[in-house]
């Protein structure tokens, strides 16, 4: 029976000898995702830029929300928004998309030669490429709005960083359970909507009673919000400590679930 190495290194290396395939694969999956469209790819662009307009109606002329310690105008309100949403956005597409990961491509599980442990990556790279999207369009909006973005907004791929190895982590340990468990996809889809509501996305973290903010914490989404937030809008520099800590959280979730992948993987066959 063939041997995964589920060694730290397997991780790295598995990626890095398979880019050439890997970005392969994301295009495909980003292209075949528009395909017959009339708009064809324009789809991509054209999302992100009617969220942000129905956020904006929505929470400051519905609900007449306000962000504390902002000027309070109707568009700064939406971008810090949508800020945040963009950081929920990557990480429940992909999320979301992992207990069926290994299912949907059962293909690929007969072929000896190809390595599964890279569609985690794939996924990522297409969420990756949706959220840049979504983030030109909101520098598009700052610009019109306010100007030139911060200076700080030049960290967002190191607040981005710790974030795509959790997102890695948890598609590889999910993508495994998913193909014994089909439940799990379920469960997840519930998971996710909860971590939406229970980050500061519709709200700063300050607007939590400081009895509850430590368990705003154990979000995964919530540092990565908070420091996103502070680099593209408020012209903050990350909170390096938190995000240090976050970083290292995030290795070993990157590694643990790299690791149950391999020593699972080699029931998917007969499972399938």
């Amino acid at each position: 029976m063939q041997k995964f190495s589920a060694a730290p290194g397997a991780m790295f290396t598995g990626v890095w000898q398979n880019r050439a395939l890997i970005v392969a694969l994301i295009k495909r999956e980003v292209i075949g995702r528009y395909r017959g469209s009339f708009m064809g790819i324009l789809w991509s662009f054209f999302n992100p830029i009617v969220m942000l307009a129905i956020y904006t109606f929505v929470f400051s002329y519905v609900f007449n929300s306000r962000w504390a310690g902002a000027s309070g105008s109707k568009a700064e309100f939406a971008l810090i928004l949508f800020a945040g949403l963009m950081v929920f956005n990557l990480f429940s597409e992909c999320v979301t998309r992992a207990p069926n990961l290994i299912i949907s491509n059962a293909n690929y599980v007969k072929k000896v030669v190809f390595p599964l442990e890279i569609l985690p990556c794939v996924i990522a790279g297409s969420s990756v490429f949706h959220a840049f999207v979504s983030l030109i369009v909101w520098l598009l909006a700052y610009a019109v709005f306010f100007g030139l973005p911060p200076v700080t907004a030049l960290y967002l791929p190191v607040v981005v960083a710790p974030l795509l190895l959790i997102i890695l982590g948890l598609s590889w340990g999910l993508a495994s359970i998913g193909v014994y468990m089909r439940d799990v996809a379920h469960f997840i889809a519930l998971v996710t909507s909860g971590l939406m509501f229970l980050a500061p996305i519709f709200y700063p973290a300050t607007a939590v009673p400081e009895d509850y903010r430590g368990l705003l914490a154990l979000n995964p989404l919530t540092i990565v919000v908070e420091n996103v937030r502070a680099v593209l809008f408020f012209g903050q520099e990350p909170d390096w400590q938190a995000l240090g800590i976050y970083a290292g959280v995030a290795i070993a979730v990157a590694y643990l679930g790299f690791a149950f992948f391999q020593k699972t993987r080699k029931g998917f066959a007969d499972v399938l």
